[in-house]
């Protein structure tokens, strides 16, 4: 009986414990992988980086759409399941399970993510610090960025372009 116990507890932990430094899991359904996918308008071979990838839903699509992918993943349990799920597609996704606020992400075409909103302007200035020298689409589910205007904004969607050429301050 402590078997369960202590593994109710640890899933407890490792879902809730995200909401200190992202948000709490909430899978990207089809229609807006699609959206998504559709706002940032890659091109083969581009990478689109998933700043907190869940169990990994968006990496299959963009591989699926012939994107590369990187998806960071705090919490352990849905980063293994984000792993199973992508380690069909090879070289082309990538899973890490660690701290996206702590990674060099300026290797990004593109990139998705779905924090709540007391993370946003957090967002922005940590965007603004990755893309200096060049220009890259970020979609954000559900909460805009302060301060900036959305290039484009479809069913809680929004578009913004950062880092050089990007107009949308």
């Amino acid at each position: 009986m402590i078997v369960v116990w202590l593994t109710v507890f640890a899933l407890l932990f490792m879902f809730s414990f995200v909401i200190l430094v992202g948000a709490p899991y909430v899978p990207t359904l089809r229609r807006q992988q699609k959206i998504a996918l559709e706002l940032l308008d890659l091109k083969p071979g581009q990478v689109l980086y998933d700043l907190g990838c869940g169990d990994g839903r968006l990496l299959v699509a963009a591989a699926k759409a012939g994107y590369r992918a990187v998806g960071y993943e705090i919490n352990p349990a849905l980063a293994a399941i984000a792993y199973l799920r992508t380690r069909r597609y090879g070289g082309r996704v990538k899973v890490v399970c660690g701290n996206f606020w702590r990674a060099d992400i300026s290797g990004a075409d593109a990139v998705f993510v779905f924090l709540i909103d007391r993370y946003m302007k957090r967002l922005d200035h940590y965007l603004s610090g990755q893309f200096k020298n060049k220009r890259v689409k970020v979609v954000s589910y559900a909460f805009k960025v302060p301060g900036r205007r959305p290039a484009n904004a479809v069913n809680a969607l929004y578009l913004y372009n950062y880092g050089r050429l990007a107009h949308s301050r």
